[in-house]
């Protein structure tokens, strides 16, 4: 390919170099477009603006590839721990056995949260949405750990603390909302037993972690683990840009995750079945509403993706893994019910196969969380579990590469200059 794109304004012409990713995704290099023509791109919401190279993860929408450090999706999802994953996309390489039982043993040693976050945590409102605690929660941490934000902290020690500590904090607004007592870390379990015996063992009775949810899990947060450059990883990068420390970089990525159009569409798909339930569950009106978008306004939730325009490689894995969960657990549920109908219609019904609105991964994660009786509430917090060693890996790198602070323009449209009048003349 050429090594340099020509541009033409009012007549007269600029050079810019083009660059070729390892996938070769290819771009222009206009760093300096505004200094040489006094112009700037607007480009609302970042669709066509690449504002890294980064060497983590690979996304092709239109072939529905998705790859964390090379390995694809679907080897990882089928081979590999959660915390194989993790270290992979930190640091760049699978681990070999010893660097993974370091790692491991490591993570197993900080589990225990200091007692004095739960005196912050017993300051918030009953009521309080989990997912402002945990971003709260996580960004105390800084206060906990004041060498995170010095140029000599241990960043490693750092990243071992928030894998180590997340889920714990996690489960304790869980157990609160049902008015159970939280659960200590038992660190003789591995990281998603040690997760789900957090969550719901009682002290009355003995808990025991049923493999098979403990592997639909597994998977499920291998899939979120990272996702190139989302809302929320973008915001840890931009942040990070700064020198903030890695906690408030990360609490910042959480309070991305919160938005409804980003972290929120698995709980969109639950409270999308519920109401069908309350209208009847008539899934073919529902069908036939979505059919007519334009007329009726309905939207199907958990169907299609703005990234994979043909399937999203990571719906086809874990719908075997909600379909184990709910054969194991033997869930009757009428809003599953609802929920197997719409996946049939989908699959099946010319209207959507056409359009390739088929299920996504939000679709099965909603499900899979509504058979383990967590409620919706909490989808968000599970996607940051599963999130955090891709922000964490984005925050890495961003930091090695040095990368300049974010500053985006814009395009003023405000009013021009005008004369200041007294307040007595107003």
């Amino acid at each position: 390919m050429a090594n340099s794109a020509e541009l033409t304004v009012d007549g007269k012409s600029f050079s810019f170099p083009t660059l070729e990713g390892s996938e070769h995704e290819k771009a222009f290099d206009i760093s300096s477009l505004r200094d040489q023509t006094g112009y700037v791109t607007l480009d609302r919401g970042y669709k066509n603006t690449g504002a890294t190279q980064s060497g983590i993860t690979f996304l092709d929408g239109e072939e529905g590839i998705l790859r964390y450090r090379g390995y694809s999706i679907e080897d990882l999802a089928s081979k590999a721990t959660f915390l194989e994953v993790s270290y992979l996309l930190i640091y760049g390489e699978l681990p070999t056995a010893e660097q993974y039982e370091t790692f491991v043993n490591s993570i197993r040693r900080h589990t225990l949260v200091n007692e004095d976050m739960r005196k912050i945590f017993d300051g918030f409102p009953v009521n309080a949405h989990p997912m402002c605690v945990l971003a709260s929660l996580v960004s105390a941490m800084s206060a906990f750990y004041p060498d995170s934000h010095e140029g000599n902290g241990n960043t490693d020690q750092h990243i071992i603390r928030l894998l180590a500590k997340l889920p714990t904090i996690a489960t304790w607004s869980y157990k609160r909302s049902l008015g159970h007592p939280t659960n200590y870390p038992k660190n003789n379990l591995d990281y998603i037993p040690n997760f789900l015996n957090m969550m719901f063992a009682l002290p009355v009775e003995e808990y025991k972690v049923d493999p098979v949810v403990a592997e639909a899990l597994n998977v499920l947060l291998i899939l979120h683990a990272d996702h190139e450059q989302n809302c929320s990883t973008s915001t840890v990068r931009l942040v990070g840009s700064s020198q903030a420390n890695i906690y408030s970089s990360i609490s910042a990525g959480i309070q991305a995750l919160w938005g409804p159009l980003h972290g929120g569409a698995n709980q969109e798909v639950i409270e999308m079945l519920e109401d069908i339930k309350a209208d009847g569950g008539d899934v073919g009106k529902y069908i036939d509403m979505a059919k007519n978008a334009k007329t009726t306004g309905f939207r199907l939730f958990g169907f299609g993706h703005r990234v994979y325009k043909n399937f999203d490689p990571r719906a086809k894995i874990i719908k075997k893994a909600a379909d184990d969960v709910l054969n194991k657990l033997g869930v009757n549920d009428p809003v599953l019910e609802i929920a197997k109908g719409l996946e049939e219609a989908a699959l099946n019904d010319p209207y959507f196969v056409q359009r390739k609105l088929y299920p996504n991964v939000d679709f099965y994660s909603g499900i899979i969380y509504r058979a383990l009786g967590i409620p919706t509430n909490m989808f968000t917090v599970m996607f940051a579990i599963g999130r955090l060693p891709g922000w964490i890996a984005q925050w890495k790198e961003m930091r090695e590469q040095k990368e300049p602070i974010g500053r985006p323009r814009q395009i003023y449209t405000g009013a021009t200059l005008r004369e200041f009048v007294p307040l007595e003349n107003r």
